[in-house]
């Protein structure tokens, strides 16, 4: 399966999921484990490359970050500038 890039990127939703994190002060390491009690099988280098931009982020991965982080997924696609909506 070929990965197609966005501006050089595989996500675009790497810098917000990252901020999302940041502003809950999580590390990348217990969101993997969140996103793993969530049903999603993820480690810690899997984060930081969703967050670099250097992984694909599937289209069932978003919602399950989008509740973990409390945010909506129109935000973490950069839809929306307000985190809620």
């Amino acid at each position: 399966m070929k990965i197609y890039d966005f501006n050089g990127k595989k996500n675009i939703s790497g810098k917000r999921i990252r901020e999302a994190r940041k502003k809950l002060h999580l590390s990348q390491e217990y969101l993997a484990v969140r996103m793993q009690v969530a049903g999603i099988i993820m480690e810690r280098d899997v984060v930081s490359r969703i967050e670099i931009g250097t992984r694909f982020v599937p289209d069932y991965e978003i919602p399950v970050f989008a509740e973990v982080l409390h945010v909506s997924v129109d935000w973490l696609l950069g839809l929306t500038d307000d985190p809620n909506k």
